[in-house]
């Protein structure tokens, strides 16, 4: 009876190895990374949702997304962030100060300009079920991260069965939030200049600029 339970064990933990890195979702994670790498620039509106159901939040956001290669700038209402790959801007219109760090390419936070390249480094992927997401028929794929203090314990992303596009992606925490991107009006033809991803504190009249690095 022991060995019986052992063997049970053995089993289904084989199983849920094989599970933690599914080839159907490396093949589609794969797909939608050469797609993306594939475009030299590219932009996008997107939407922003940030829900907790133990604190009721629930709020929503409307913005965009700009990249090009290694960098990116992120327009919120309340902030933009400005990576032009060596460099960190985080901009509070309200504040009227912008924070300045080193961009530091090995960190744990999520990267938007690389949000289709994640799941190839320290994290385990495994295909869910397909499900449509904002009309679209896409693929369910959770990331899950192999460090167990990373910043978010999982991210699910939805991506269009048809051409791999990211429809969306959704990054959780372990103090309850969720962050939901929905990506829409993709531009694959954006060609901004180099100066869009640095933040110019001289067209900024008054901003107090604290420099972290």
């Amino acid at each position: 009876m022991k060995k019986l339970f052992l063997a049970i064990a053995l089993l289904v933990f084989v199983k849920m190895t094989f599970a933690q890195y599914d080839a159907r979702a490396l093949e589609t994670l794969d797909a939608m990374s050469k797609k993306y790498k594939s475009i030299p620039a590219f932009e996008a509106n997107l939407a922003y949702t940030l829900t907790n159901d133990t604190e009721k939040v629930n709020e929503e956001f409307k913005g965009k997304i700009t990249v090009k290669g290694d960098k990116y700038r992120l327009v919120l209402p309340e902030q933009e962030v400005i990576n032009n790959g060596t460099t960190v801007w985080t901009y509070l219109p309200e504040a009227k100060e912008v924070n300045i760090d080193s961009y530091d390419p090995n960190s744990d936070e999520i990267n938007p300009s690389k949000i289709y390249e994640t799941y190839k480094k320290g994290y385990k992927y495994l295909y869910l079920q397909d499900k449509t997401e904002g009309g679209v028929l896409c693929e369910e794929i959770d990331l899950v991260p192999e460090k167990k203090d990373a910043q978010y314990f999982k991210i699910k992303m939805f991506i269009s069965k048809k051409d791999k596009s990211v429809q969306s992606f959704t990054m959780f925490d372990k103090s309850g939030n969720r962050y939901k991107y929905t990506l829409t009006k993709f531009n694959a033809n954006a060609n901004p200049a180099d100066s869009y991803f640095t933040f110019d504190p001289k067209k900024y009249p008054g901003v107090e600029v604290i420099d972290l690095r």
